[in-house]
C-alpha cells in the first residue's frame, strides 16, 4: 500500500525492492511501528526492540546497501526530520497504550492518501460470490465483525473462522461455488495454518486479499494484495484497533463496487423498525 510522506512512509520506501530475510523483516517492522524514534535509536535499543541480535541489526543495515548501522541512521536523520513531539506530560502504562494506537491510526490515515489498493481490493470482493473470509484465533473477531456487516450487502459471505483438517476442504467448497477471492485477516502470532491455507487457495485460483500488521509479516509472500495496518503492543494482550477501522474502510470500498448495497441496507433496517429489532 502506497503511504504518503511521513515518516513510516519513507522507511517503507527504503525497504521496498530488497529481499528481506525473515530477521530482517522483523526489523523493519519494529521500525516501521517506531518511525519517529529510529533515527536515534542506537544498534543494541533497535536490536531490543525488534527482539533480535545486535548483528542482526547491522546485517539489515548492510542489506540496505549502508555501510553499517550508523550510516543508516545518519541517513535517516537526513530525510526523516524530528516532528513535533506530543505534550510532555507522564503517561501511565494504559495511556501509553491508547496513544500508540492513535499513532497506528495516524499512520494508517496517512497509507489511505492513496486509496487505490483499498479501491482494488472492494472490487474484487464485491465480484468473489461467495465471499470467503478467514481468521483465525487473533484474527478471528476480525473476521466475524467483516463477516457480519459484509453479510448485509454481499449476497454470500462465507465466515472460515475455525482452522484444521476441514480448512482446505471448506476453501475447495467455496471454489467449486464460484469464490474468486478470499479475505484474510492475519494478525500476531501468525498460525502456521494461515499461511499453509494462503498458498493453498493461491494454488486453487483465488486471489488473496489480506490485512495484517505489516507489509513484512508472513503472510505477505502468498497473498496477492497485502493491506498492511499496525497493531499496539504495550499491553499483556496486542491491540488492533487500525487493522479493524480498515476491515470497515474496505467494507465501504466492497459496497461502492456493490449497485444493491444501499437498497439492501434500506430493506434491512425497514424490516429491522417492523421487527422492534433494536431498542431506540
Amino acid at each position: 500500500m502506497s503511504v504518503s510522506e511521513g515518516p513510516a512512509a519513507r522507511l517503507q520506501a527504503l525497504f521496498e525492492g530488497h529481499r528481506l530475510t525473515p530477521t530482517q523483516r522483523r526489523i523493519a517492522h519494529s521500525m516501521v511501528r517506531r518511525a519517529a524514534d529510529v533515527p536515534f535509536l542506537s544498534s543494541v535499543e533497535l536490536a531490543e526492540l525488534a527482539g533480535v541480535s545486535q548483528p542482526s541489526v547491522t546485517r539489515f543495515a548492510v542489506a540496505l546497501g549502508f555501510d553499517g548501522y550508523p550510516a543508516l541512521r545518519r541517513h535517516l536523520r537526513e530525510v526523516a526530520p524530528v516532528e513535533s513531539a506530543a505534550a510532555s506530560r507522564p503517561f501511565n502504562a494504559y495511556q501509553q497504550a491508547v496513544e500508540a494506537e492513535i499513532s497506528n491510526l495516524r499512520h494508517l490515515a496517512e497509507a489511505l492518501a492513496d486509496d487505490g489498493p483499498v479501491r482494488r481490493a472492494g472490487r474484487l470482493l464485491a465480484a468473489s460470490r461467495p465471499l470467503p473470509v478467514l481468521g483465525l484465533r487473533a484474527a478471528a473477531s476480525q473476521a466475524y465483525g467483516f463477516s457480519y456487516f459484509a453479510a448485509k450487502v454481499h449476497p454470500d459471505v462465507r465466515l472460515l473462522d475455525e482452522g484444521g483438517s476441514m480448512l482446505r476442504d471448506r476453501i475447495d467448497a467455496v471454489v467449486r461455488a464460484g469464490a474468486s477471492a478470499l479475505l484474510c485477516f492475519a494478525l500476531p502470532r501468525h498460525p502456521r495454518e494461515v499461511v499453509e491455507a494462503l498458498g493453498y487457495a493461491k494454488g486453487v485460483g483465488l486471489t488473496v486479499v489480506t490485512v495484517a500488521d505489516s507489509a513484512f509479516a508472513p503472510v505477505a509472500k502468498v497473498s496477492d494484495l497485502m493491506l498492511p495496518a499496525a497493531v499496539g503492543t504495550g499491553l499483556a494482550f496486542d491491540t488492533a484497533c487500525a487493522p479493524m477501522l480498515l476491515g470497515r474502510v474496505l467494507l465501504e470500498a466492497m459496497c461502492d463496487d456493490l449497485p444493491e448495497a444501499q437498497a439492501w441496507l434500506e430493506e434491512f433496517d425497514a424490516g429491522a423498525a417492523a421487527r422492534g429489532l433494536f431498542v431506540e
